[in-house]
């Protein structure tokens, strides 16, 4: 019995049939799992066995940031495949000597050091320990609308409904609200969230604070910009009070918002720095925690209590300098800025156009748009943690059209590969444009 898929043979809807029949399909219930088969992917698309295209507006789970199928990377791939496929982590490889050398040139200020994981959730849990061990403190803060993996630890430092069903979690983990409050409500002054913050961080005792976690642009919350000064404001928080401010850049990082970095965008330097996703586009799975200078040193002496069977993974770490290169070879972090400029244009024009878009935020190939029933209101078009038939007509039209993307809540996301062009863009965009009529004519003033 031949167990190849490297040229599948098998049919849309077998693939749905044994997938469902014999795996778990995530947060679902799975007699309503309803997956997209996919035979091969290219650039910005990828195709059923049955050859229908989708545009990948999503770069699958905000990931894919070169695009689908890079000739680069799969290469590097094959080479250490061949070369070396796994070495266990108390070895050295010329992989992870490289590929740490490269992060250390293009993360912010003196993040010099990585600890290097399976992925984003892992990489969370790890900054976790780091910021524990380092400070003798217990206490970690977080926000509510966040999200930071699945994983025991990480699932408890989320914020959002996913953690509700394996609550009470990990001990430890303070919450503080965010400068949004919904479309509803909308947003306060960075002055007033941070002073809300300090007074949570008195109230818990700053001396009990280990850390204080946060994507410095949220991702699935809400592609929730920060207003000026607000990340500016966190790390001199942190610095008064000795808590270090971890930066989850799992989703944000690797060019999706225009820079290496998000934080970037406003020259803050985070204690720890964690990623994941873009750093191997998703060739391969790969994280990595990045740490201050200072902060590795604490370990010259004391023992990391830490550990990952597929910690520097040689394929990873192989398939990651190869992405590297592709954004730079590809000025693929330039082209997102190019291009994000268009997107916010382009977003600014259905906000005018159509009485459901309540709210389109973006910053670089980053961008969400929220749908509303009442322009006086804001009702949203769907209720928090819910949906609504015209949010899962709007879906459906997205699939039937070819346009995949995520649909959550009130929103869908604006988040392709970093490679698109502007034709493209606007192709995805006037499906969008379409699909928009169904959710208008819930609209009420």
């Amino acid at each position: 019995m031949t167990t190849t898929v490297a040229n599948p043979t098998m049919t849309g809807q077998e693939m749905i049939d044994l997938s469902k029949k014999h795996t778990l399909y995530e947060w679902s219930a799975q007699s309503k799992v309803d997956p997209i088969p996919v035979a091969k992917a290219k650039g910005i698309y990828f195709y059923t066995p049955e050859g229908k295209r989708f545009i990948d507006f999503n770069s699958q789970l905000m990931s894919v940031n070169i695009g689908h199928g890079d000739e680069r990377v799969i290469n590097a791939i094959k080479e250490q495949a061949e070369t070396l496929c796994y070495a266990n982590p108390f070895m050295a490889h010329e992989p992870r000597a490289r590929l740490g050398a490269k992060l250390a040139e293009i993360c912010p200020g003196d993040i010099d050091t990585f600890f290097l994981t399976n992925g984003g959730a892992e990489a969370n849990e790890n900054a976790i320990k780091i910021a524990r061990f380092f400070t003798g403190r217990h206490k970690i803060m977080a926000r509510y609308r966040s999200y930071h993996g699945a994983t025991a630890g990480s699932i408890s430092l989320t914020g959002d409904p996913r953690r509700w069903a394996v609550e009470p979690g990990m001990p430890g983990v303070v919450r503080v609200l965010d400068p949004y409050h919904g479309i509803e409500r909308g947003w306060e002054s960075a002055e007033t969230s941070l002073a809300m913050i300090e007074e949570t961080m008195q109230l818990e005792g700053p001396q009990n604070i280990a850390a204080f976690i946060l994507e410095p642009v949220t991702g699935t919350n809400g592609v929730l910009v920060p207003p000026d000064g607000y990340l500016e404001g966190v790390r001199k928080l942190c610095d008064k009070y000795g808590i270090l401010m971890i930066a989850d850049e799992v989703m944000a990082g690797f060019g999706r918002t225009g820079e290496w970095f998000a934080v970037d965008h406003w020259k803050v330097v985070p204690d720890l720095l964690c990623m994941a996703k873009g750093l191997t586009s998703s060739y391969l799975p790969l994280g990595a925690v990045g740490m201050r200078h200072h902060i590795a040193q604490h370990f010259q002496d004391k023992v990391f209590y830490g550990g990952l069977t597929y910690n520097s993974h040689p394929m990873g770490c192989a398939a990651a300098l190869a992405t590297i290169r592709v954004y730079e070879e590809d000025n693929l972090i330039e082209n997102a800025r190019r291009m994000g400029a268009v997107m916010k244009e382009l977003g600014t024009e259905l906000q005018a156009r159509h009485p459901s878009v309540g709210a389109v935020r973006s910053i670089g190939l980053f961008g969400i748009v929220e749908l509303i029933r009442n322009r006086k209101t804001r009702q949203p078009m769907a209720p928090f943690n819910g949906t609504s038939d015209e949010m899962a007509a709007l879906g459906r039209y997205f699939r039937e059209q070819g346009l995949y993307t995520l649909v959550r809540w009130n929103t869908f996301f604006t988040n392709p590969p970093l490679c698109i062009s502007e034709r493209q863009l606007r192709e995805a965009y006037a499906i969008i444009d379409k699909g928009l009529e169904i959710t208008d004519k819930a609209v009420k003033d």
